[in-house]
């Protein structure tokens, strides 16, 4: 028993003075400089690399170890790698502080007080980093979240130059990248995006307000083609019938043994395909990255047009509806539409927007080539007004939004009793109408059995209408129409009617008139608007050196809308 407790005194106060001898430590340091580098490689893993760059307080013991927080478990001991200087350090070992987290230990080639030296960490190998999007997207698509390791505020003071680099997987075109808006980033929002040597696409964000002591979280997403489908962490399934998808799943996979001879063709068709109709489809992608960057709710008040700018609608259907909507406005009249020439009213009506004001600037001029420049001006405009209306709303919640109030229209005019009442309701609402995909189909279903009153302005559109049905006395009235184009209060007007095939035919093929008789080749002319609203990225090496060490904690995670959980720490 004596023994016992002899025994339980020496071990106290062995455990006694180790404490003390840990407390008497004291980390205190500058983070001069920060550079972080994170790959997502095509094998679906994730390399991550620091330059950390220390400056040790005078009174400070020496820093001899550094933490460095990894995004989880899921890492590769042997394929990490640190120097300092230069200098291999050899001793990396599991964090003791941080979870997860490995611990690069300095050695003889500890930061003593006063001092300044850069440390050089690289991991090699992490995987489950990458989880299925939450964006709507054409295709399948693949993202992460990554904070870079952080230090507790208790060991790291002043300021920090941060710079921070995403590199994503090689074979993406410019327009098939995302990425989220930095959180907590004290530097711009919006990052420097390109192509490095390798062609892969990078989106770089630096700041020299930064800290050292505060999570940062960057993200982006890309096609899920690029890496293996294994490697993106689905959600767990938890529905009654998850053993149907299961063996759905195990059939598709034996039916794809019969297609291995598919695996020597399908690339060379897909290598034709980027180079010629994937180069066709860039052009006609004139939105600008950044107005797919994730915001929150819904931008109200966008015009039917601002609207089409946003679904990304082709141009030419853009400008049949401003050539609709000028001439309801009492602004223009149609003199003739092959080729399409228009009488500008003097003065304008008011009311009208810009882009409105620049189309009827456009036919100013006979001259076709000035004619489409000035058109591709006022696109520019348009596509840049948009963008910085949406700034901090989400894009993908105001489509659905503006897709809503096309279905609703198309009801409201579906829901017309009369011929009469079916032409008042649709000429309200018929710019609305026009961003439907299949408003083609929709008009033919709509107006294309009986007759068709149509709206007061449709003379000022057709020529051939108004010389034959107003020119011939068919239609009468007690008075003029207003300026607007409809009857205002107390008038009487005997509205001139067409087959419905007709109406329907040439509300359609106006979109087609305008863009063989003013446009031209479509793809050349929105061409020409991309190559100044959403350009190819410059291709820019990436090559940094820096460095530092401390006491941190860093995680990376999936989905837009996912959280980074853990903390910084440090000793």
């Amino acid at each position: 028993m004596k023994n016992k407790i002899i025994s339980c005194i020496l071990l106290a106060l062995l455990l006694f003075f180790n404490f003390s001898a840990a407390s008497a430590q004291t980390y205190r340091f500058e983070l001069t400089k920060s550079v972080v580098n994170f790959f997502v490689n095509s094998d679906g893993s994730a390399s991550i690399e620091y330059y950390l760059t220390f400056k040790n307080d005078p009174g400070a013991s020496p820093l001899d170890a550094v933490d460095i927080g990894l995004p989880n478990s899921s890492y590769e001991m042997g394929s990490i790698t640190a120097d300092i200087d230069g200098v291999p350090l050899n001793s990396i070992e599991t964090s003791p502080y941080v979870s997860p987290g490995i611990a690069v230990n300095l050695g003889a080639a500890s930061i003593p007080p006063g001092k300044t030296a850069t440390v050089h960490v690289f991991i090699g190998r992490v995987t489950r980093i990458l989880h299925p999007s939450e964006e709507e997207e054409a295709e399948s698509y693949a993202s992460f979240q990554f904070s870079p390791t952080w230090f507790g505020s208790e060991y790291v003071r002043g300021k920090t130059d941060m710079t921070v680099t995403l590199f994503l997987p090689a074979g993406m075109n410019e327009t098939e990248p995302r990425y989220y808006p930095p959180k907590n980033w004290p530097g711009s929002g919006v990052p420097e995006g390109g192509f490095d040597e390798q062609g892969r696409v990078f989106y770089r964000w630096q700041s020299s307000e930064a800290n050292g002591s505060t999570q940062y979280t960057f993200g982006a997403g890309f096609p899920a083609r690029l890496v293996p489908p294994e490697t993106i962490v689905a959600p767990p399934q938890t529905g009654p019938f998850d053993f149907i998808i299961s063996a759905l799943s195990l059939v598709f996979e034996n039916l794809c043994c019969f297609g291995f001879g598919a695996l020597f063709v399908i690339p060379w068709i897909w290598g034709i395909y980027q180079g010629t109709i994937g180069a066709q489809r860039r052009k006609l992608k004139y939105l600008p990255p950044k107005i797919s960057v994730e915001g929150h709710g819904i931008k109200r008040g966008l015009t039917a047009v601002e609207a089409a700018i946003l679904m990304e609608q082709p141009m030419d259907k853009i400008m049949t509806m401003i050539l609709f909507s000028v001439i309801k406005k009492g602004a223009a009249t149609v003199v003739s539409k092959e080729p399409l020439k228009l009488e500008i009213a003097k003065p304008l009506p008011e009311g009208l927007h810009n882009y409105e004001k620049e189309f009827l600037e456009a036919f100013e001029t006979d001259q076709q080539t000035a004619q489409r420049s000035k058109l591709q001006e006022m696109m520019i405009n348009l596509v840049k007004s948009v963008t910085e209306k949406m700034k901090g709303f989400s894009r993908k919640e105001t489509v659905e939004y503006y897709k809503s109030i096309t279905e609703k229209a198309w009801q409201y005019v579906q829901a017309a009793d009369t011929p009469e009442v079916k032409t008042q309701k649709y000429d309200e609402v018929m710019d609305w109408t026009m961003l439907d995909k299949e408003y083609s189909g929709r008009t033919r279903e709509t107006f294309g059995s009986g007759p068709v009153y149509v709206p007061m302005w449709w003379g000022r559109y057709d020529p051939v209408f108004r010389s034959s049905s107003f020119g011939s006395g068919q239609a009468t009235a007690t008075a003029g129409p207003s300026a607007g184009g409809r009857p205002s209060a107390g008038q009487t007007f005997s509205m001139p009617s067409l087959p419905g095939s007709d109406f329907a035919a040439s509300v359609i093929n106006s979109t087609q008139t305008f863009s063989a008789g003013v446009l031209g080749n479509l793809a050349a002319f929105t061409g020409g608007v991309t190559n100044k609203t959403n350009p190819i990225p410059v291709s820019k090496s990436s090559g940094y050196r820096g460095g530092g060490g401390g006491r941190s904690c860093a995680c990376a995670c999936a989905c837009a809308g996912c959280a980074c959980a853990c903390a910084g720490g440090g000793r």
